[in-house]
């Protein structure tokens, strides 16, 4: 059953396409009309499974970080981000890291090793898994919920999470991927099927993507829209 306030946005993302076709039976000129393998990433994001060394990306509980300084081998370690957001490494002891961007953390450890171990100390920090960010999958699924997204993600990999598709309910053909791009909110619909066979690439997912599997024979608006644009595979509201 899908959760309440996932019915609300999907009854947003209709208003505001459904208004918007209204008269002419098209979106607006100025919303994008791209592929559905196209869907832009989500804002502040890049690529590397939930997010990729963006600089405004701050750090979360349970991030797995490689941590390196050029040059001294034995300060390169894996450590994970503690619940009150603390790592703990040689020679600086603990340091707070949730919270930070990566540049940020960098910067505030070169100064800790500067200070009286290193001369010039280089600190490069890489996120290895973003635990904190995490993608919704709903729908004709066989378990719905909330994952945590851990490197790069696919739309594929997010449906194995929930164990699959529910074989009985399932509609193949009407996959979406909700999620935020430029401020205003955008969608694709996929294909299950030709993601498979690889005839359509299968979608590089993000923290805070949502993923509705339809039902088959549904009766919804939501399942009567997506009827409707099968060639535009795209559509964005705000």
């Amino acid at each position: 059953m899908p959760r309440p306030w996932l019915r609300w946005w999907v009854v947003m993302l209709l208003v505001g396409l459904l208004s918007a076709c209204a008269s002419g039976g098209s979106v607006r000129a100025d919303q994008p009309m791209l592929p559905a393998a196209s869907l832009p990433a989500p804002d502040s994001t890049t690529a590397s499974g939930a997010y990729e060394g963006a600089s405004d990306y701050r750090i979360g509980a349970q991030d797995l970080l490689n941590i390196s300084v050029f040059g001294v081998e034995e300060l390169t370690r894996d450590v994970r981000v503690n619940s009150n957001g603390h790592i703990s490494l040689p020679l600086v002891g603990t340091v707070m890291a949730g919270g930070r961007t990566i540049p940020e953390l960098e910067s505030d450890l070169a100064k800790k090793y500067a200070e009286g171990y290193l001369q010039r100390p280089q600190v490069t920090v890489f996120v290895k898994e973003f635990t904190s960010q995490r993608i919704t999958v709903e729908g004709a699924v066989k378990k719905p919920g909330i994952y945590p997204i851990t490197g790069r993600t696919s739309l594929l990999q997010a449906i194995a999470l929930a164990e699959g598709v529910d074989d009985r309910t399932a509609d193949l053909g009407g996959i979406v991927v909700m999620r935020k791009v430029d401020g205003r909110k955008q969608a694709a619909v996929f294909d299950l099927r030709q993601v498979r066979k690889g005839l359509v690439e299968d979608p590089q997912l993000y923290g805070d993507d949502i993923v509705v599997v339809e039902q088959s024979g549904s009766k919804t608006a939501f399942r009567r829209f997506i009827e409707s644009v099968p060639a535009l595979g795209i559509f964005a509201w705000f």
